[in-house]
């Protein structure tokens, strides 16, 4: 049985449907400030866009380029108490057109220098409890330590350059391998990215590669750890059965990010655009619209698949999930629904 610390999993993630005004639109009812603003347009061809606590308001980056961060004073123009406010930009709020977005809670505001590693964060914004953090850090262009205050090891790693033109990093908890958040690409071996080294409780490691660590340049790192009864990442290996394979989280999800390591396009689905058996999904490597039918369940304890999409027989998969084990108050084990 699964036991957690985290009673209600709202507090710290939480998905937002909402539908675009063309004016100033506040988002409320998420249940946390949220940290990190992820926007797609689900019926419109806007790239997929990120803001967060640390770069603060108006600053936006496309999971879709390989584009600096751009200044975009229309996008999210507040992160307040329960939610956040998305002002005139199309990408998040055209008139008429649907939108999600998926929220983050870190560590309530912008954060200090975390000191950990070889390279001072410039910020880190942390909350242990969710085991999610964000940091700013200058590149220094050789091998490196950056400090998460996670207090444990993330499992999941996005980097991207904020200042100049670079890829997407993404760890998947192999040191030695890494995915590009903005490609359907296979999964990649340098060991100029993570120095083959794998995080531990305060840093991760990087090498001198320029997506990651050029000397000068800006970079914004998002972290994730795994909590029990919260949030799960690793892989797992397809069994290509039409019954499909079950992936054991020991709660019932409610967001789901997977990737085959060979070629093939990042899915993301939520539980709240769709229904059991057929989810609406949309692709952060494009900007398309929302597409529909994933043909599995998320159930009280897991994801069962009912085919062999994301789950062809010997194919590796990465994933990261977030949702709520079924608990009434801290330290409860979870009972079946």
């Amino acid at each position: 049985m699964a036991y957690t610390t985290i009673n209600k999993s709202t507090d710290y993630f939480n998905t937002k449907l909402y539908t675009g005004t063309g004016s100033s639109n506040a988002q409320t009812g998420i249940g946390h400030q949220p940290d990190l603003v992820w926007i797609k347009s689900r019926s419109a061809g806007w790239d997929h866009e990120f803001y967060d606590i640390v770069r603060g308001v108006g600053k936006s980056l496309s999971s879709v380029t390989t584009n600096a961060e751009g200044n975009s004073p229309q996008g999210v123009t507040a992160f307040g108490s329960d939610g956040f406010t998305v002002g005139t930009r199309s990408g998040a709020n055209q008139s008429g057109q649907t939108y999600a977005s998926w929220n983050w809670k870190a560590g309530g505001g912008q954060g200090s220098s975390n000191t950990d590693g070889s390279i001072n964060t410039t910020y880190t914004s942390v909350n242990t409890t969710a085991g999610f953090s964000i940091s700013k850090f200058t590149g220094t262009g050789s091998n490196a330590t950056v400090g998460h205050g996670l207090g444990v090891a993330p499992k999941f790693i996005i980097i991207k350059c904020i200042s100049h033109v670079g890829d997407w990093m993404v760890y998947y908890g192999d040191p030695t391998d890494f995915f590009k958040l903005n490609e359907d690409n296979a999964t990649e071996d340098l060991d100029t990215v993570w120095n083959d080294t794998a995080p531990t409780n305060s840093v991760f490691s990087l090498g001198s590669n320029g997506d990651v660590n050029t000397s000068g340049r800006t970079y914004i790192a998002y972290c994730f750890a795994e909590k029990i009864g919260y949030s799960k990442m690793g892989t797992y290996v397809g069994n290509g059965n039409s019954n499909g394979n079950f992936l054991y989280t020991g709660f019932r999800p409610s967001w789901f990010l997977v990737k085959r390591t060979a070629q093939e396009a990042w899915i993301l689905t939520d539980s709240q655009r769709g229904f059991p058996q057929s989810w609406n999904y949309l692709i952060p490597n494009t900007n398309g619209t929302e597409q529909g039918g994933l043909p599995y369940d998320f159930v009280s304890n897991g994801i069962k698949f009912r085919g062999t999409t994301q789950n062809e027989s010997g194919s590796t998969y990465a994933y990261m999930i977030f949702g709520q084990t079924l608990v009434g108050s801290n330290n409860i084990p979870s009972t079946a629904r």
